[in-house]
């Protein structure tokens, strides 16, 4: 299976509306490995590290968002460095 890592950051209404909290849960039910985290500026930071189909599917999820988000844009770069390991939430930054 081809593996796939992406950088995005997430931008609209992202931050009060549970959107760590959803992505969190979206990643660990896909098995993907990373991070995410709120960014100082209003935008949603996270690292996806997996199957290639398995990531693109939580990108389209992310495109989405959950019930209460508005999602403006998806900023997504190839990620050099796949993080192992579960995937995490990050503090603000």
């Amino acid at each position: 299976m081809a593996t796939r890592s992406v950088h995005v950051v997430i931008s609209g209404r992202v931050q009060g509306v549970g959107f760590r909290a959803w992505t969190e849960r979206q990643a660990k039910a896909r098995r993907l490995s990373g991070w995410v985290c709120n960014r100082r500026g209003g935008t949603v930071e996270a690292v996806f590290a997996g199957e290639a189909d398995v990531v693109e599917a939580m990108l389209a999820a992310a495109r989405v968002g959950p019930l209460g988000s508005r999602v403006d844009a998806v900023a997504v770069s190839e990620h050099p460095n796949p993080p192992t390991g579960p995937f995490t939430v990050l503090a603000t930054y």
